[in-house]
């Protein structure tokens, strides 16, 4: 069985959860009230077993870099990742980690660049199923009618948006 370290992280932005094995970081959960929960789903959906130890000094290097970001000193991420999902989920999130720092993307820009155009909602599926927010940047994905959903909430997303100097009338 697999050994998944994981901490809490308190950002500005709230107590976030940081979950992997070793130090690549395989989980990222932006709400305090549901980061456990929403682990342990992430975990059954992707049929991983695992055994999860708390280890408050795990994951420094992301936790490192995530501060920065949070606070505006980071654009880019130096991370060891490891990512589950489908093949078309693992798609999407290489696309989304190609958009530049402060810029945003639409759904159907995204299915486009992957040549299905029409897939705009699976994009948006892949988007919900991310399981490395801020460091997979899903929150530049934006619906044509404005924000579009946000597994971290639309508040969150928009804080972040603006921290990247994206305006969200």
């Amino acid at each position: 069985m697999k050994l998944w370290r994981w901490r809490r992280l308190s950002t500005p932005f709230g107590l976030w959860l940081l979950a992997g094995p070793q130090e690549r970081l395989g989980f990222l959960g932006l709400s305090a009230r549901t980061a456990g929960p929403d682990l342990e789903d992430f975990l059954r959906r992707q049929r991983l077993t695992v055994e999860l130890k708390c280890d408050a000094h795990a994951h420094s290097q992301a936790a490192r870099q995530l501060l920065e970001y949070a606070h505006g000193e980071r654009r880019s991420w130096s991370l060891e990742l490891e990512p589950h999902g489908t093949p078309f989920d693992l798609r999407v999130w290489q696309r989304l980690q190609a958009i530049p720092y402060g810029q945003t993307r639409s759904y159907g820009e995204i299915a486009a660049q992957l040549g299905h155009r029409g897939l705009a909602r699976a994009v948006g599926g892949a988007n919900g199923r991310n399981p490395l927010p801020i460091v997979v940047p899903c929150h530049r994905v934006l619906a044509n009618s404005g924000l579009g959903g946000y597994s971290g909430g639309l508040a969150i997303k928009r804080r972040l948006l603006e921290l990247e100097g994206v305006r969200c009338d």
